[in-house]
């Protein structure tokens, strides 16, 4: 539980690996009402033209990871990052900082009345230590030979490229064991949905 004794909006974190269909599950629950905030979204303001963050990007990597426009080149350095642990773990330390810091800001922001809960979308929640920033954990889970095939038909990536990207992240598996609900997303949308409406009725009347 997040530390404090004033009235304050839930914190719910949803998770869980690559290509598992978190952003379907996160829409889904911003069409029940629920406030939502994606933190791929942020990661990329993070680093967008002019930020420090940018810059910083640019100090460790080089200008070449630059787009004609200036902005950051996503693809160049993914492929240098999910090549090279070192690399990737010098990205997250400009990057999360800041990302934590406009989740808090945007939970903060939030009027709990109205609002008793919301739902912040964190990929790398459990790889980043963030779990005791929130009160319950959602993670969504699949296969992770689905996990693959889902990549590559999403991305254009080589198998050999999905997996290192598959890799680079705690197991599904076991995220799956550290969480307070699982969403599993092998099945049909409407099956998908009937789960998240489940938890949401769940979420709901706990915060009532």
């Amino acid at each position: 539980m997040v530390a404090g004794t004033d009235v304050r909006i839930r914190r719910i974190a949803l998770t869980g690996g690559i290509a598992t269909g978190k952003s379907w599950v996160r829409a889904r629950f911003e069409d029940l009402g629920v406030p939502t905030i994606d933190s791929d979204v942020l990661a990329r303001e993070a680093v967008a033209p002019g930020t420090p963050g940018l810059a910083a990007v640019v100090t460790r990597f080089g200008r070449e990871i630059l787009l004609p426009s200036g902005a950051l080149d996503r693809q160049k350095v993914a492929g240098i990052v999910f090549a090279d642990p070192d690399a990737r773990r010098d990205l997250e330390a400009i990057v999360h900082p800041e990302v934590r810091r406009a989740t808090d800001q945007w939970f903060l922001a939030l009027d709990p009345q109205s609002h008793p809960w919301a739902l912040a979308d964190i990929p790398l929640l459990y790889e980043t230590g963030r779990t005791r920033d929130f009160d319950t954990v959602i993670v969504v889970a699949c296969d992770p030979e689905t996990q693959v095939r889902r990549i590559i038909g999403r991305d254009g990536l080589s198998e050999h490229d999905a997996r290192q990207r598959l890799a680079a992240q705690l197991p599904i598996a076991e995220k799956v064991a550290k969480a307070d609900y699982v969403i599993q997303t092998d099945g049909t949308l409407d099956e998908t949905d009937e789960q998240v409406t489940r938890i949401w009725k769940t979420l709901s009347g706990a915060a009532l």
